[in-house]
């Protein structure tokens, strides 16, 4: 399983951006997509997750911000990021846990920056 994001950028505090992550390849099956992110010098996070039917779970700190949907047909998840914070700015990556095997997949990463 091969996982594309996009969507990452600059914006000054209090904007928006969505990330899409598009899940490829053959013979699977997606049980959950969601996003981690990385700060410097800390542990990556996770921010939400979404399985394929539909329920969801975000970190507190994005709680009310952030909003992960997606479109299971075109195996794509979407995270909608609104009222951004510098302390949001992360690099963010994609992952996915699917089938065969219950295995997981991680996207390169996409960095997101928070600044004025």
């Amino acid at each position: 399983v091969q996982l594309v994001e996009s969507g990452g950028g600059l914006v000054p505090p209090g904007g928006s951006l969505r990330l899409s992550c598009a899940a490829s390849g053959s013979g699977f099956s997606i049980y959950r997509m969601g996003w981690y992110r990385q700060a410097p010098g800390k542990e990556r996070e996770l921010v939400a997750h979404r399985t394929s039917g539909g329920s969801t779970n975000y970190a507190d700190s994005v709680k009310g911000r952030f909003t992960i949907s997606g479109d299971n047909a075109k195996n794509t998840v979407y995270l909608q990021m609104n009222s951004l914070k510098p302390e949001d700015t992360a690099v963010y990556y994609c992952y996915a846990r699917a089938n065969p095997g219950f295995a997981e997949h991680w996207g390169q990463g996409t960095q997101v920056t928070v600044s004025s």
